[in-house]
């Protein structure tokens, strides 16, 4: 198991902290830390009163909702979004109102959910040619499905 230290903000006092809703869920709650009204088509940063520690080797992700997205049209506009390892300010969650209505965000909702994931470091190595595959430059639409 993955361990996350984190550190309560002061306008995070009494919220929930984040976690998952059911023994077999990928993904862990977070709240809001402030109540808004998100109009039709408005994105909007919303605080969550935490800081994370993500270990090395670990990205975390946020990702929307499925119930918002589906009810509501509440989802991310960078979805899903990226922590960093190495960032130790304070998690916050963009939304967007896909919806035709107004949404109330209030403090203590379950906005988004948060997905711990490993990353692999990288380095590119400029070569003449890549190797040969079956696939080619084949694009969007090319496998046939």
């Amino acid at each position: 198991m993955l361990e996350i230290l984190f550190t309560r903000l002061p306008h995070g006092e009494g919220l929930p902290v984040p976690a998952p809703a059911t023994a077999g869920s990928a993904g862990c709650d977070v709240a809001s830390a402030e109540d808004a009204t998100l109009a039709p088509q408005e994105r909007r940063l919303f605080k969550t009163g935490f800081s994370v520690a993500i270990p090395a080797g670990f990205e975390c992700q946020i990702r929307p909702r499925s119930g918002l997205a589906l009810r509501n049209g509440i989802t991310l506009p960078n979805s899903p979004a990226t922590i960093d390892s190495d960032y130790r300010g304070e998690l916050m969650v963009a939304l967007i109102n896909l919806g035709a209505e107004p949404f109330q965000v209030t403090r203590g909702m379950r906005i988004a959910q948060l997905v711990f994931a490993r990353v692999e470091s990288v380095v590119f190595r400029a070569v003449a040619e890549l190797p040969a595959s079956t696939r080619g430059d084949g694009g969007f639409g090319s496998t046939g499905h």
